[in-house]
């Protein structure tokens, strides 16, 4: 297979994992893999197409992340934002970490502040952080 072929068939494929995704890093790597197609079109060294791929992935990659931390307080509110929740155990109250009862499932969750909590409280979501919630005992604004 032709290297450049080879590059473009790994940035075809990036670009399609992105539309899943929506995060825009693989659309940036699936462009860093186009401009490197390019660069063995012409012909040039394999250390030249991978140079060229890394170079365009990391401006690229760097500039998303900026992007989205600049735009981070005009993004949309999580979903579960202010909904309540039970609290109904720690699990280390030192580190803040606690079991809470949210939608019918029991989820891991890290409490914010410093107010102490009894079992049947209730807290209310500020964010969700994979499989652990951010909660707290006031209602964010």
């Amino acid at each position: 297979m032709d290297p450049w072929l080879a590059w473009g068939v790994l940035g075809l494929v990036l670009v399609i994992a992105e539309l899943l995704s929506g995060t825009f890093y693989l659309l940036v790597l699936g462009i860093a893999a186009f401009g490197a197609a390019g660069a063995a079109g012409l012909e040039l060294a394999f250390a030249v197409q991978a140079i060229i791929a890394c170079v365009v992935a990391a401006a690229g990659c760097y500039g998303v992340h900026a992007y989205r931390a600049g735009n981070r307080g005009q993004q949309m509110a999580p979903i579960d934002a202010g909904m309540p929740a039970s609290f109904e155990s720690w699990t280390d109250a030192g580190a803040r970490l606690a079991r809470v009862r949210y939608r019918g499932a029991s989820w891991d969750a890290r409490v914010e502040g410093a107010e102490a909590l009894e079992p049947g409280a209730t807290v209310y979501v500020l964010a969700a952080d994979g499989n652990t919630l951010k909660v707290a005992k006031t209602r964010p604004a």
